[in-house]
């Protein structure tokens, strides 16, 4: 069974930081695409991190570009993303997600359709 299971999200102060957690069973992450998205009631989802399943290319949105990074450790299944000086408009629900590394590029949205259930990241001013 597939799954992408997040965890590490939590409530923080402005200016604070928090590193999430993407574990994934039911599938070997080596050949997926990852990426992170988030989520605001009301809004549409965005990508915010995006990582190439080679390792060997990243995406930022402009609105974390600089403070978020994002990585994989195929050995764990597990890709991450380290929120540096978060700010209360990063306050959303944040899930990751898999592709196939053939088809749309790793900082396209499309084709991302699978996501985890999401972990909530409260940054309070």
């Amino acid at each position: 069974q597939v799954q992408l299971v997040e965890s590490g999200g939590g409530s923080v102060q402005a200016g604070g930081s928090l590193k999430l957690s993407c574990t994934a069973s039911g599938f070997i992450i080596n050949h997926y695409n990852m990426a992170w998205f988030r989520q605001v009631p009301g809004m549409e989802r965005e990508v915010v991190a995006a990582i190439k399943w080679s390792g060997l290319g990243t995406y930022y949105s402009d609105s974390v570009k600089g403070r978020f990074a994002i990585s994989k450790d195929n050995a764990k299944s597990t890709a991450y993303l380290q929120m540096n000086s978060l700010k209360p408009e990063d306050t959303a629900v944040y899930s990751c997600s898999m592709k196939w590394r053939v088809g749309t590029e790793y900082d396209s949205p499309s084709g991302y359709s699978f996501w985890g259930q999401g972990t909530q990241v409260t940054v309070s001013s």
